[in-house]
């Protein structure tokens, strides 16, 4: 799907725009395309000749790989950011009640269990990444 091309103004161009109903203002891979919300593996799988045959799982596989990559990419991300700040101690002389922006819910949550590092703080149930976010920042305009 990567390899092949939707030029403008071609019969394949034309047949996108039937589908969709949006004409195609440049050329597109199939790959493209599909991450766009109104376009269907299915109709797509139109553009390959009679001897290229894709499975329906696996085309189905392919498009939610294509729609999700985004948010897939995203989430990888905040993971590697929390796993790299994961094992950051926290003072033991934290007064949690002067962190800025805390909720005095999680505040005293965190009084009470007195984690060790940001990645305990993180697995107390009701911690929030906001709420992870500030006392990163905490700490970090601490340290400065």
């Amino acid at each position: 799907m990567k390899r092949k091309w939707i030029r403008v103004e071609t019969p394949e161009a034309e047949l996108a725009e039937q589908f969709w109903g949006k004409p195609l203002l440049k050329e597109a891979s199939l790959m493209e395309l599909l991450k766009r919300p109104e376009v269907d593996v299915q109709r797509l799988l139109t553009f390959f000749e009679a001897d290229e045959v894709i499975p329906e799982q696996v085309g189905e596989q392919v498009e939610i790989q294509a729609k999700y990559a985004g948010y897939i990419v995203r989430q990888q991300t905040d993971i590697d950011k929390t796993l790299r700040y994961d094992h950051l101690r926290l003072p033991e002389s934290l007064d949690y009640g002067t962190v800025p922006g805390l909720s005095n819910e999680v505040s005293q949550k965190l009084k009470a269990q007195r984690p060790e590092t940001l990645g305990q703080a993180s697995r107390i149930p009701g911690m929030t990444p906001a709420a992870i976010s500030l006392l990163l920042i905490y700490l970090k305009k601490k340290s400065a």
